[in-house]
Parts: structure tokens; sequence; C-alpha cells
């Protein structure tokens, strides 16, 4: 039967293999969930990476004087 989830083979250095297995077993979840989970987490990472330079990049040609006003955007 075929999985329901796309599967992902991973190549560990022996100290990150050790250190996800540790963390796993003080957390009482498989190396394949912390993993998950910590993929997760770092691709969140860039992605508010990207948002601020976003917005940065937004704020720096910003001009008050020719910016709407509450009102007049939503009138």
């Amino acid at each position: 039967m075929p999985a329901k989830n796309p599967r992902l083979n991973v190549v560990l250095e022996k100290e990150i293999f050790d250190a996800l297995d540790a963390i796993s077993r003080q957390k009482g979840i498989s190396r394949s969930l912390l993993a998950r989970d910590l993929i997760k987490e770092a691709l969140e990472t860039y992605e508010d990476i990207y948002w601020d330079k976003a917005a940065g990049k937004r704020d720096e040609s910003f001009s008050l004087e020719s910016s709407l006003s509450h009102d007049e955007v939503w009138d």
C-alpha cells in the first residue's frame, strides 16, 4: 500500500543523527516526527526572513505625503 505522505531519505553526519536521536527519545517521539517538525520550523524561519526583507524594501520607498489615511481607504 502506498504511503499517504511523500517520503524523504536524508543522510546525516553521526553527530547530527545522535543529537536527533537523543532529543526524540527525550520528547518521546520518533526521529522522523522530530525531523519533520524541525524542517517545518526551519521553513517558517526562512519565510519570516523573506517577508522581513520584502517589508524592508517597501518601507524604504514609503512616503507619508503620498499615502492614504485610514478614512480615505475605507470610505
